[in-house]
């Protein structure tokens, strides 16, 4: 059930920098019900998979009201219990990987500027 959001993104980059008639709300809430469609089905695979009855959702993503209702539908479908954080809880992943920047620093851990990036490296 691995998936990745790359190419839907990548399309709708290039779409709104390529047609100029396009509405950006019309945009934004498409690309937002396509994403959600994917996190969903892929869940409802997990879930049935896996059995479970119990499902949390955090990071960003978790804030978004739309997405929330979403998978409270498909608990309820399911009859799998949702948890959500507090939404002052949902920050991004940016401030997680900023504040592990902060104690490395802090500990002395730096590096020059050759140094590049490596998406998938363990904390």
């Amino acid at each position: 059930m691995d998936f990745s959001f790359s190419g839907i993104k990548t399309a709708v980059i290039n779409l709104n920098h390529n047609k100029k008639d396009i509405k950006q709300e019309d945009l934004c809430a498409s690309f937002e019900k396509a994403v959600t469609d994917m996190l969903i089905e892929n869940t409802k695979k997990a879930l049935e998979q896996t059995k479970l009855n119990k499902l949390a959702l955090a990071g960003g993503v978790s804030a978004n009201s739309y997405i929330r209702e979403k998978f409270l539908e498909l608990g309820k479908e399911l009859n799998v219990k949702v948890y959500f954080p507090n939404l002052y809880l949902c920050t991004d992943n940016a401030a997680m990987i900023a504040s592990s920047g902060y104690y490395n620093f802090l500990a002395g851990k730096t590096s020059d500027l050759t140094l590049n990036a490596v998406p998938n490296l363990k904390i």
